[in-house]
């Protein structure tokens, strides 16, 4: 949970990279009409995980819309001041990236990528970015990931460490200095 309160909001625009901009990405803020896409997004993130669970098709969907529903009420309320921004692939919902302020670190409450965008480098475009925010503020960048999540090998590959054992997630940070490897 963040321990400080979020800086000004001049200081709160975050900054697509050129390269995802020149490839028809764009930042926007979520709004509520964002909502049946931010529950296929979160479905999406939990669907291989329920693979193994002997449920309907419905089953499944009623418990990833529930799941959704307690985590969006849960970020609102213990993470108010957080950048709350859609991923567009040229005008269509891609993604979402939650990004808090802090004063002495940047935590990404969420990140998240439908399939069809996964793999492409827009993640690792988007962290690298978060990352040099971090280092031009001197703040370090942190993220809870779930200990089975596949991108656990990016943040890893990143220079993310993990800091503290959250039982199924891992707490990692990315700190700027010279034995923190170069994020660009």
């Amino acid at each position: 949970m963040p321990t400080a309160v979020a800086e000004s909001n001049s200081e709160r625009c975050f900054a697509l990279p050129a390269a995802l901009a020149e490839r028809g990405l764009a930042l926007r803020p979520e709004t509520e009409a964002d909502i049946p896409f931010l529950r296929r997004l979160y479905a999406s993130t939990r669907w291989d995980e329920l693979a193994q669970i002997d449920w309907s098709h419905a089953q499944k969907l009623a418990f990833t819309d529930s799941q959704f529903e307690y985590q969006r009420r849960h970020y609102r309320a213990h993470y108010a001041a957080t950048e709350w921004v859609v991923i567009e692939d040229r005008g269509v919902p891609a993604g979402r990236l939650y990004l808090y302020r802090g004063s002495k670190a940047l935590e990404v409450i969420d990140i998240a990528l439908l399939p069809e965008w996964r793999g492409r480098g827009i993640g690792t475009a988007l962290m690298q970015a978060v990352c040099a925010q971090a280092r031009a503020s001197g703040k370090t960048v942190r993220i809870y990931v779930e200990k089975f999540n596949p991108a656990l090998r990016l943040y890893r590959r990143l220079g993310f460490r993990e800091i503290s054992d959250e039982n199924v997630y891992w707490l990692m940070e990315w700190r700027t200095g010279p034995d923190q490897r170069a994020v660009s």
